[in-house]
């Protein structure tokens, strides 16, 4: 998915470069990271920050490596949003004797339904309880610094949240001190400035990215028709929960700093119709002032290397500006692969059967691909169109076209 020409050229050089004085590229990368105040916290963090999709891709001893690269290059904060066991348990591994060197954004509201085997977005406090429990129990500690209420994308969502259990179990578990920190993450410009000016969050997680800034607010993000009349600057609500966190030092984490599964750093992906390089993505959300984090996500523990080229980068390399005035042609609506679609009444895992149909669209299935497909425990031909997945979809992708494709793709 990071099909990015001039970066893979800039990053070629680099470790030739790197490889001709006996120097890891990532060890050319220590001691080149800044740090920032999350919020009103007082906590400092660097300004890279890592996601947790990679430790499903990855064995514990993997995850572990992944952990050493991002802790020697100064990284000190992560989101955790998945509750699948697998991600959790592997990050575990991976802070084994160093747990105090990370800080650490975990989500109340994420649950692993064991029957249908899938991720599950929750407001029920027994199911939010048990999947927060869970998270301190595979990562080995007893708190985390950031707890994050978990996804709110509809208003009408959030304006229950004050007096509902759920958040009087988010307020219990920071009297206990099992987190230090409230905070809140949403897809929805809207929501989150409502959760800003409410005074009940320090950190907010929120996409943020060159492509979703500049199209208005409440529009679907993945939708062609959006990118037709891009907005000449920000979007006013962006703008205004910008300058609000700024002002009452809230922090925002940003997520989605490659549009969603690296689909800004691809051109025949990215929904502005050209490719923005992974240095400019992370510079353009650091040059935020309400930014505190940028997570970087991957796939692979060469990603990361390559994203933390950002650290060394020259300044002409972090410029998007002048990409940013190009046209092109726009990319169709795509999943991100986040999960958020789930659980699927029938099973389906359908952020890794879009994942896998897009990786076949782009003429690269092989055996490989068709033999993961052929492994999941259900397929696109199980899928009953009820359509449920398409209400969660924070970004109004068309799952349910999205399956019969794949099924006509695959066979099943």
């Amino acid at each position: 998915m990071r099909k990015n020409t001039l970066h893979i050229l800039f990053a070629s050089i680099a470790a030739l470069l790197m490889c001709a004085c006996g120097a890891k590229k990532e060890e050319a990368y220590q001691g080149n990271m800044k740090f920032r105040t999350l919020g009103s916290t007082g906590i400092q963090v660097a300004e890279i920050g890592i996601g947790c999709g990679v430790f499903e891709y990855l064995d514990s001893a993997d995850s572990r490596k992944y952990m050493d690269i991002a802790m020697d290059s100064a990284i000190n904060y992560i989101d955790i949003y998945d509750a699948n066991p697998k991600v959790r348990s592997n990050i575990g591994y991976a802070l084994q004797g160093r747990r105090d060197k990370m800080v650490i954004q975990g989500h109340i509201g994420s649950y692993w339904n064991t029957e249908l085997n899938q991720y599950e977005r929750t407001r029920d406090v027994v199911k939010a309880k048990a999947g927060f429990e869970d998270l301190l129990q595979r990562l080995g500690t007893d708190y985390i610094e950031v707890g994050m209420m978990h996804i709110f994308d509809d208003m009408a969502d959030w304006d229950t949240i004050a007096n509902s259990a759920y958040f009087a179990y988010i307020k219990q578990l920071k009297e206990e001190g099992k987190i230090k920190h409230i905070g809140m993450s949403s897809h929805n410009s809207a929501v989150a400035l409502a959760a800003a000016k409410s005074g009940l969050v320090e950190v907010i997680m929120f996409s943020l990215n060159p492509a979703f800034d500049r199209v208005v607010s409440g529009s679907n993000p993945w939708d062609s028709k959006t990118y037709e009349n891009l907005l000449a600057g920000i979007d006013p609500v962006r703008t205004e929960l910008y300058n609000y966190c700024t002002q009452h030092q809230i922090a925002i984490t940003v997520m989605k700093t490659f549009g969603g599964g690296g689909r800004l750093l691809d051109g025949e992906k990215s929904p502005l119709g050209f490719a923005l390089t992974t240095d400019q993505c992370i510079a353009y959300a650091l040059a935020n002032p309400s930014v505190a984090v940028a997570l970087v996500g991957s796939r692979e523990i060469q990603h990361l290397i390559d994203d933390l080229h950002y650290l060394v980068a020259t300044e002409e390399e972090k410029d998007y500006s002048s990409a940013l005035n190009k046209g092109g042609q726009v990319a169709e609506a795509e999943c991100t692969y986040c999960g958020h679609c789930t659980p699927c009444p029938a099973g389906i895992d359908i952020a890794k059967v879009n994942e896998l149909l897009d990786i076949a669209k782009n003429g690269k299935a092989t055996d490989k691909t068709r033999a993961e497909y052929e492994a999941l425990e259900h397929h696109a031909s199980e899928c009953t169109a009820c359509g449920a997945c398409e209400s969660r979809c924070p970004f109004g992708v068309p799952v349910r076209e999205k399956m019969k494709e794949a099924v006509k793709t695959f066979g099943k």
